[in-house]
């Protein structure tokens, strides 16, 4: 299958299936658990049926917006995904070119395998790093000052991963970072020479943001990965994030919310903007779907917060109800990765273009000719209110 023959997301899944040793497809596509809260994130857009305005004029479809200070193209931006170098060896470049070049914003995760200096210089389009509370608080103030340096347009912190979640295909497959050859998954591996030869000749695995500051704190026998996993610090509180929003002193967002009470602790903390995320199903199973806590989470900021969503975000009606449940913009992960796993840049580019062009047609057979026009009324059942 060409990125030719790929009409839609699900086509670009099955392109990434068809490259990706099943280890590494795995560790794209696997949740925690038994992986229901990574399926309803997907299948809780069915939930809400849409309304179509008609004879209203769509001779033109504006999708343009305002998401942190930074004018952008669509309300789709890329959300953080770490180790990208795993799927194609062009890694986060190509996903930060391609959010680039389609008009968006690209979000850099702390866990990458390009350092956020090499990707900040990239291009001049705005990025947001995402970042964690580390046990060494002086590792996070370093991140911090790089972003700066860099010009980032603003930080996220993710907030929901006091300890790891339990993905079992990962575990199953004995998955590590870098990937190792096992006996039961040489056959996985043999069966995809393309992704070896890029994997062996031409992809670096470290978590670059790490190479030159976990020197000093690793243990004589310990990797980086190591290093990085204690770092991670189940301590972290309110007073922590309130702590990262003042040393950052810009555009802050929390990434992570999926309550009320919690949405408006971020606001109170400094929060620019609130992120809902399950983590793409990947922390703990059974939690709602992002979609679904959606409404009750923008009664509880009002208005003028910005939020953005992700999680199962497929299709360009997807866009269209999550803006008109109250979100200001959403964010992809799995399916820029499929782009990215079938064709590199090129790939990461198709993905978003299959969406953007869903999302002016949408909008079109919707009767919203502006974001400005999808409200709580453009949902069948008003469940938005």
């Amino acid at each position: 299958m060409t990125l030719r023959d790929c009409r839609n997301i699900e086509d670009l899944r099955l392109a990434a299936m068809r490259r990706l040793p099943k280890p590494i497809f795995d560790f794209l596509e696997g949740g925690a658990e038994d992986e229901w809260t990574a399926r309803q994130n997907v299948r809780s857009f069915d939930h809400y049926p849409l309304v179509s305005r008609t004879l209203v004029d769509v001779q033109s479809i504006d999708t343009r917006t305002r998401l942190l200070g930074q004018d952008i193209a669509w309300p789709v931006i890329a959300a953080p995904t770490g180790a990208s170098a795993l799927f194609h060896y062009t890694g986060e470049a190509a996903v930060a070119n391609a959010a680039a070049a389609c008009g968006t914003i690209y979000t850099m995760s702390t866990m990458s395998t390009q350092s956020l200096e090499s990707v900040g210089r990239l291009n001049g389009s705005p990025k947001i790093f995402q970042i964690y509370v580390f046990r060494d608080r002086a590792l996070t103030e370093a991140l911090v000052e790089r972003c700066r340096a860099a010009g980032y347009a603003a930080i996220c912190l993710t907030v929901d991963t006091p300890v790891g979640g339990n993905r079992e295909r990962d575990r199953a497959n004995g998955m590590s970072m870098p990937p190792r050859l096992r006996l039961k998954t040489v056959p996985h591996f043999a069966l995809r020479p393309g992704w070896c030869f890029d994997a062996l000749l031409r992809s670096n695995f470290d978590l670059a943001n790490f190479r030159d500051v976990a020197r000093d704190g690793q243990a004589p026998d310990e990797t980086v990965l190591q290093y990085v996993d204690r770092q991670f610090d189940r301590s972290v509180t309110w007073n922590d994030a309130a702590w990262l929003a003042r040393q950052w002193g810009g555009q802050f967002v929390v990434k992570g919310i999926l309550s009320a009470d919690d949405a408006r602790r971020a606001v109170d903390i400094g929060a620019s903007a609130i992120w809902l995320s399950n983590h793409g199903g990947r922390q703990l199973d059974g939690m709602s779907a992002t979609i679904d806590a959606l409404a009750d989470i923008r009664q509880a900021v009002g208005a003028d917060v910005e939020i953005i969503l992700d999680g199962g975000v497929r299709r360009g009606t997807h866009v269209i109800k999550a803006i008109a449940l109250g979100a200001t913009a959403c964010g992809i992960g799995r399916p820029y990765l499929y782009g990215l796993a079938a064709g590199g840049q090129r790939g990461v580019a198709h993905a978003f273009d299959i969406l953007r062009k869903e999302l002016e047609r949408d909008m079109a057979l919707a009767g919203c000719p502006t974001l400005k026009h999808i409200d709580a009324e453009t949902l069948a059942n008003h469940r938005a209110q």
